[in-house]
């Protein structure tokens, strides 16, 4: 039988050393939270069966928020320490392995999480290293001597154990001292330690530096998409409709199954074209009854949030509304602010277009509205 493996991902610090006022693990990079990177690298690796988050005893919105609709277990309440945290989360999950990983190391290469995994076959417990090159000396106000690099390594995390030997060493570990790492608690408790060939991608992010860097590596890693996407709707009785997410008063409203806000439908369309993941008709079919009169928003922000989650960012959307009525010009400006808030976009990255159609076509008789739009999205090269 397949032994079970889940990770650990310990996301319950309180430290603002990076900066933005706010725990680093819920601070955004290339789109999406830190944790969110760390959650995704672990859920789509294909030997990790199940990924747990330990938290803070006041984090629980800002979690929520940070991971969005992924599909995962509560969170685990942590402890006024890592150790204290890391021992929460060891006694919620079950199974025969676990990847012990700190959020404040995003970008971990499957390749690693094979080589820990594949060490525990030999030993009880494994740890990734990079080797020291740079020269270490000891120093207070001034320089002081050298130390010997050799033999001395960089100790990384995802840390993987076998789950009854690390629950045992920390149950064993005297509560009086903190542990730098759980592998310093699977030492102290006799255990042997293999080590791996680490990464530099798994650097710690602390300061505003590493996080400035770390966007510039994302931005280098991502290439350019742009799409399309057009919608009709006509006219129906009412007194008012939708547009690109603003309420315009008019003496006909727009007939569609949901709100009908042309504008929004063409911007989901032309999102999820960059991703080629179909059209709108494919993800809210107007054949399922729960769409029915549904706020077109909700369409826009789940094409973008699949684009945050796939690890891009776009970069700028283009509207044109083609309709005689009602006049665009009164509301462009709230179209775009509504438009920029909903994609959490500055409105320079928004354009809003009206046009007319010269009295041709349906639109020119004033049958309708047309809508077409443009989105130009950063992508993982892979995608």
């Amino acid at each position: 039988m397949a032994l079970r493996t889940t990770a650990l991902i310990v996301a319950a610090g309180q430290g603002v050393r990076a900066g933005a006022g706010l725990p680093k693990q819920f601070r955004t990079l290339g789109g999406k939270t830190v944790l969110a990177h760390a959650i995704d690298a672990l859920v789509g690796h294909p030997r990790i069966d199940a990924v747990r988050v330990v938290i803070g005893e006041d984090q629980d919105a800002a979690y929520r928020a940070a991971v969005g609709d992924r599909d995962l277990e509560d969170p685990v309440i942590g402890g006024a320490s890592r150790r204290e945290s890391v021992a929460a989360g060891l006694a919620a999950i079950s199974g025969d392995h676990v990847l012990i990983h700190d959020a404040a190391r995003p970008f971990l290469p499957a390749e690693v999480v094979d080589r820990l995994i594949d060490a525990l076959v030999h030993a009880p417990s494994a740890v990734p290293v990079l080797p020291t090159v740079d020269t270490l000396a000891r120093a207070d106000t001034s320089l002081g001597p050298v130390v010997p690099r050799d033999g001395i390594v960089r100790v990384q995390t995802p840390q993987a154990f076998r789950l009854d030997a690390i629950r045992r060493a920390h149950a064993a570990w005297d509560a009086t001292r903190e542990a730098t790492d759980d592998a310093q608690v699977a030492r102290a408790a006799g255990l042997e330690v293999a080590i791996v060939e680490g990464s530099p991608l798994l650097d710690k992010l602390t300061h505003q530096t590493d996080f400035e860097a770390a966007e510039r590596r994302l931005a280098a890693s991502l290439v350019s998409r742009t799409a399309l996407g057009f919608d009709v709707h006509c006219f129906t009785e009412g007194d008012h409709l939708w547009l690109g997410g603003v309420k315009v008063a008019h003496t006909r409203g727009l007939a569609g199954h949901s709100d009908a806000d042309v504008a929004l439908h063409a911007l989901t369309d032309a999102l999820l074209g960059t991703i080629g993941d179909g059209d709108i008709g494919t993800h809210f079919p107007p054949s399922d009854p729960q769409w029915r009169g549904a706020a077109s928003h909700r369409f826009l922000t789940y094409a973008r949030d699949k684009i945050v989650r796939a690890g891009g960012r776009i970069d700028h959307v283009d509207l044109t509304i083609v309709c005689e009525q009602p006049k665009v010009g009164p509301h462009r400006a709230a179209i775009r602010a509504r438009v920029a808030e909903l994609l959490c976009l500055e409105e320079t990255k928004v354009s809003v277009k009206a046009t007319t159609t010269e009295r041709l076509g349906f639109t020119g008789r004033r049958e309708g509205i047309a809508a077409q739009a443009a989105a130009t999205v950063r992508l993982p090269e892979t995608l």
